[in-house]
Parts: structure tokens; sequence; C-alpha cells
């Protein structure tokens, strides 16, 4: 854990970093930043989001990375905080025990930037992305399974599930089959061995993206249990955060983005009937969030044109209401697994 110490009045909103945060200026207004505020960053990166918080004087942060990578290059800007911001290496998804740790029960809003940062895709010894030959790894946290044991160690049908369900890769069985053959004859373990695989067993048209796309996204999210992270993070939120406090989410595709609609829409109880209740049916639980405006916030043209990763960005948030927190909700948490493998017929 990092804590800012010192009596800077001020932190500056700049500073030179190499990820450029999307959608932050609308996501910070969503939260409400003001003076004497206390905000989580779930997934600090380079700092871009704690930054625009901490532009606003006063305002403190907890910020949360899994990555080690981020919180070093983050004593910086904790030096810099005058005592306002706190770093911490951990989980999003565990923000509850991390907030406790530090002595917080209550936040006045929660960011989250879903999804791997521009550091990460873009060292090629992260193994993120086959734009750059590295070895096959993808581990945020730089611990546990990597990709190359995944693809190296898991069946032919689970890693056809792991490319369908998490990469929504139609082509899954496949490209499962092509590697299982190929690893028969050597160990796959770089990002441009697998994307060469890939593309050989299903090759793309011209003008679209790259074959390996999704079979990357796949491994990437399996391997970081990434919808899970962000399932227990909306839980972990809504515990957190005072009554009036905003949680903000910018997700960057549909997995991801489903997750948060239907976690405010259950929580908000956007859709539900209106109807009586029958006899003996249970009370409807009161809504945890009230959603506001029109949802979900886009790019702006400027945004997109300065940094072409933010295209598929969409913003979602929501204020939390007075009704105690339900927590982890089972269905969602079911839908960010993948299915139980089927028993084979004898």
């Amino acid at each position: 854990m990092m804590t800012g110490r010192g009596n800077a009045p001020t932190l500056p909103a700049g500073g030179p970093t190499r990820h450029i945060p999307v959608l932050v200026h609308e996501a910070v207004a969503a939260l409400g930043v003001r003076a004497g505020g206390l905000y989580l960053d779930g997934t600090f990166g380079a700092g871009g989001y704690t930054r625009a918080i901490l532009a606003t004087e006063g305002a403190r942060a907890i910020a949360l990375d899994r990555d080690p990578a981020a919180i070093a290059g983050g004593a910086s800007l904790v030096a810099q905080s005058g005592g306002r911001l706190t770093l911490v290496q951990a989980r999003f998804g565990d923000m509850a025990q991390a907030a406790r740790s530090c002595g917080i029960s209550q936040l006045d809003g929660v960011a989250l930037d879903i999804g791997v940062s521009s550091m990460q895709f873009d060292e090629a010894a992260r193994g993120f992305s086959f734009r750059f030959d590295g070895p096959l790894d993808m581990r945020m946290e730089q611990a546990g399974p990597s990709a190359a044991d995944l693809v190296n160690g898991e069946s032919e049908e689970r890693l056809a599930d792991i490319f369908y369900h998490f990469g929504e890769e139609r082509a899954s069985r496949r490209i499962a089959r092509a590697i299982v053959s190929a690893r028969k004859s050597a160990p796959i373990v770089s990002t441009q061995a697998l994307a060469d695989i890939v593309a050989r067993a299903a090759p793309g048209r011209p003008g679209d993206i790259h074959p390996a796309t999704r079979t990357f996204q796949g491994l990437r999210i399996a391997v970081n249990d990434e919808l899970g992270e962000l399932v227990r993070a909306l839980a972990g939120a809504e515990e957190l955060l005072a009554a009036g406090g905003v949680l903000a989410v910018v997700s960057f595709h549909s997995l991801e983005d489903r997750i948060v609609k239907q976690f405010f829409a259950s929580r908000s109880g956007r859709g539900a009937a209106r109807s009586r209740l029958l006899p003996g049916e249970p009370l409807r639980e009161e809504p945890t969030f009230a959603i506001e405006g029109a949802q979900p916030v886009a790019p702006g043209e400027a945004e997109i044109a300065a940094n072409p990763r933010a295209r598929s960005a969409k913003l979602r948030f929501a204020r939390r209401t007075t009704a105690p927190a339900r927590g982890l909700d089972a269905r969602l948490a079911a839908s960010a697994r993948l299915p139980e493998p089927k028993p084979r017929r004898r």
C-alpha cells in the first residue's frame, strides 16, 4: 500500500502518461467530485481517472490495481498528492476488503475503467497483443497460470468454450482443434505463434479485424477472470457507496457492458413489472441504485479521432439509494463463468 504524505495544496491534473483515459471527463462529471469527498478508482492503470478526481482540490482517492507495474508507476503520483491518495495493489473485485483494510467503510463515488490498459497492450513482454511478438502471458498480476498454460494444457473442448463464450469467436471449435494439433509438435509459447495458428485455421477477409483478435480476447478474459472480477466489483461498490454516491463504469466490449447494464437494471428495478403482488408472493426488494439521464454515454467524434481505442467505449452510471446492499448477484456471477463441461456419452 502507498499512502501520500506531505502538505501539497493541489495536484495538477496533467502529467505525462502512456495511457489515454477514455470518457474521463464524463465519468468524473457523473461522479460529481467535490472537496472533502472520498472516491475509489478501481482500475488505476496510469492514473488518468485518479488524476481527474484529485484535480478537485480537497477530494481524496483510494486507487487499486492488480498489476504491480502500475503500482510502482504510481509512486510519484502518491508523493505529489499531499496525503490525498492511497494506492493499493488489489483486484477491483476485492474493493470492499481493500477499502476496509485502509479503514474506509463508505465512499462518495467509485470509478471503473474496465479492460486492459494501453501500457499492457503495448509492452511485448506482457503478451497481451499479437502486434508484437512476445511470450504468451497475459497475466495482469504477473502471477498464476498464463495464457500459454491454458493454450498448452486445456482440453480442446475447454479451449473452444473460452474462445466462444469469452471471445465471441464463431470459429472457436476449428481454432481449438488447430491449437491442440499444433501443440503436439511443440508447445505454443509466443503471441506470434498463436496468432499464426489462428490465422491459418480461420483466415479473415480483407478489411476485417485480425483473425486472432477474438481468440486473444477470450484467453485474456479467462486468464484474469475479468468478468468474474467485474461482477464482484459491482457488488463491492454497492456495499461501499454512501447514499447519494455514484458508481460509474466504462466498458469496452459487449460482454462487460451487458453485465453492467443487467446489474443496473436489476438494482434499479428498471423494466420490472409494477403489478400487484399475488398472495404469498415475497415483497420486491427496494432499488439500491437510481439510473439518471440517457445512457450509455459514448465518446464524441473528437475523442475517437484523438484516441481510436475509445471507439467502442460506453459509460454507464447510477446513484446509490438508501436501500441495503443485496450482495453478489448469483445470476450475473453464473453468466461470468464458462458453462460446466457436458458429461461424455458412453
